[in-house]
């Protein structure tokens, strides 16, 4: 059977959103050290196509340590962190497009990231590294513009909802 490209990323999407929205409270607390947690940046979401212009996942659980490698599954896109959406003294960057970015973050807190030619298009995303509560409440108050504001009032529903189960 042959797999397309699209159908391989769909299933890499797929296989990325259970690994998040249904694994422990990080990738593998089992392993010892650093994990490498990757997102897709898409033209579509793979199990939407209706959702355009999309960071899959877009909720990452880190540990201080682990790195997040953006992967620029199709062209046009970059990953950034919004200055006004992380912690004090967290982790900076600004990918360049169509490349691959690779950030360790080791300051706790949540950072929230974009796209820079989709921020509009509401290509944004949320990274929860270790104890959030330093900064988390604030993000949601961040203003945003265009479709960046309705995808991170859902994103930070299914952050809430992850937070509150880790506490139950």
């Amino acid at each position: 059977m042959k797999v397309t490209r699209r159908e391989g990323l769909a299933l890499l999407g797929g296989t990325a959103a259970a690994t998040v929205l249904g694994a422990p409270l990080f990738a593998d607390d089992a392993a010892e050290g650093p994990v490498v947690h990757e997102v897709q940046m898409l033209n579509a979401h793979p199990d939407n196509k209706r959702e355009r212009q999309v960071f899959v996942p877009d909720i990452v659980r880190a540990k201080p340590g682990d790195t997040i490698k953006f992967v620029a599954a199709d062209r046009g896109h970059n990953s950034q962190v919004n200055e006004d959406m992380m912690p004090e003294g967290g982790t900076m960057w600004e990918g360049k497009i169509n490349d691959e970015v690779e950030v360790t973050i080791d300051v706790e807190g949540a950072y929230g990231y974009y796209c820079k030619p989709h921020n509009s298009a509401g290509m944004v995303g949320l990274i929860l590294v270790g104890d959030v509560s330093g900064n988390y409440e604030d993000l949601k108050s961040a203003r945003q513009r265009g479709k960046a504001k309705k995808r991170y009032e859902d994103i930070f529903a299914r952050a809430d909802a992850l937070l509150a189960e880790e506490t139950s």
